[in-house]
């Protein structure tokens, strides 16, 4: 399957209504309901009482697959009502993707933008292991011999370090299509893990070995344990949230959410990107600086625009979903190209001298404020990124660029709809020739 689309020709009206692109813009934006159901049958509550086919978090990952087609990836499952503290509050919601179709169309006259977007949901498909994994106080009671599911409860581990591959847990936060189309990988913030999965089937198919600086040692059922208790490796909740395959279908690059515990963890500035070779498992770590102004941030997702240079999404939590006001939502082009690698290097300020430099992209604040989207209606948790199928409008060939929401599976916040939404932003080649940085078609 080519990770490039081709062109989608759209109506005179859509093309006269198109942005001039002197910068990335605004081109459509869509909504689908936060209590709408999922198509796989589980609507048995969960521990917490929420149904366990809620359709929600759909934008903590998203990866583009053909045409209209999306893979939307919810993370954990809905923890925001509390019921147990010794297990953060974490459920037993299986593990899965929606197939969704996200769908341009030219938009009537008079419409704010020139596209619309129509989300569809077409699928669910649950992620299990074809060998026994470790669970916690609660298996799940759709298992059967030879498929063993993924749930979200943080009490699914047994012992050893926290990459081991049978542990139930799982917390997925990013998903890409591999370039047959026949599999997906699956980034994760529990073990951190990447995982190959059928796509067809849902069924893990090969476990991608992450460095053992990556790990923890003490494992728990409660993220604030696993912080105090380890001096190294991930930190709780914070594991591998980004992913990106490069065109060529050969290499998967993703990030950390935050910096690893050894090189100053939750609120510190130097991340680590990191490459595993498909075909041979083999990695390479580099250094990333996630300071914007005088604050650090957290890294949320990355998406490959060629084999060296890549999109990364940076946020605050602020906005839709808190009761707050957005302030920062920003996407960064870096180059690998020249990269030290930091593999066997460790510190903050050891990385930071090796750090790839960052250019912006696109500030997504203020391109919504553009639009006529106030701080306190953009999304605090912006979290999936994908390209999607170029557009062709007014004799201009735009690529398109899909950012969704995490929604925590909370379908209101504090009187206002918190629904799953997804933005499209327009941009150009000439847009990335400023940045230095071009996109493989």
């Amino acid at each position: 399957m080519s990770h490039r689309p081709t062109l989608l020709a759209l109506s005179l009206a859509a093309a006269l209504a198109a942005p001039a692109h002197a910068a990335v813009s605004l081109i459509a934006n869509g909504t689908l309901s936060g209590s709408f159901s999922d198509l796989s049958g589980l609507g048995s509550p969960l521990e917490n009482g929420v149904a366990g086919n809620l359709l929600g978090g759909l934008g903590s990952g998203l990866a583009w697959a053909g045409g209209n087609t999306f893979l939307a990836l919810p993370d954990r499952g809905p923890n925001a009502v509390a019921w147990n503290s010794a297990v953060d509050d974490t459920t037993s919601y299986i593990a899965r993707f929606q197939t969704m179709q996200l769908s341009l169309a030219a938009s009537s006259a008079g419409s704010p933008l020139p596209y619309t977007l129509t989300p569809t949901l077409k699928a669910t498909t649950l992620l299990s292991s074809p060998t026994a994994l470790n669970y916690g106080a609660v298996t799940p009671s759709i298992n059967t011999v030879g498929k063993f599911h993924f749930d979200g409860r943080s009490d699914n581990f047994g012992a050893g370090l926290s990459t081991n591959p049978a542990n139930a847990r799982l917390d997925p936060e990013s998903i890409r299509v591999s370039n047959d189309g026949r599999s997906v990988f699956v980034s994760d913030e529990y073990g951190p893990y990447v995982y190959q999965f059928d796509r067809a089937s849902g069924q893990r198919i090969r476990t991608y070995a992450l460095p053992d600086n990556f790990a923890i040692k003490t494992l728990s059922s409660q993220g604030s344990v696993e912080i105090s208790s380890n001096t190294s490796g991930r930190v709780a909740n914070k594991g591998m949230e980004g992913l990106s395959i490069t065109p060529d279908g050969k290499t998967l690059v993703g990030f950390e959410q935050s910096p690893l515990i050894q090189d100053g963890g939750d609120g510190g500035r130097a991340n680590r990107i990191v490459t595993l070779d498909i075909a041979t498992g083999a990695t390479h770590q580099y250094a990333y600086d996630n300071r914007i102004g005088s604050k650090n941030y957290n890294s949320s997702e990355m998406l490959a625009l060629n084999d060296h240079q890549f999109l990364v999404l940076e946020r605050d939590g602020k906005g839709l979903g808190d009761g707050s006001s957005a302030a920062v939502k920003q996407v960064y082009m870096v180059d690998l190209t020249g990269a030290q690698d930091v593999s066997a290097i460790s510190g903050e300020s050891a990385l930071l001298a090796q750090a790839v430099t960052k250019t912006l992209f696109l500030d997504i604040r203020s391109t919504l404020n553009g639009a006529g989207i106030a701080d306190t209606h953009i999304p605090a948790k912006l979290e999936g990124m994908a390209f999607g199928q170029d557009v062709s409008a007014g004799g201009t060939t735009m690529h398109t660029l899909y950012v969704g929401n995490d929604n925590d599976f909370l379908s209101s916040v504090g009187g206002l709809d918190n629904p799953n939404q997804w933005f499209v932003f327009g941009f150009t080649d000439a847009d990335l020739a400023k940045i230095g940085a071009t996109y493989v078609a």
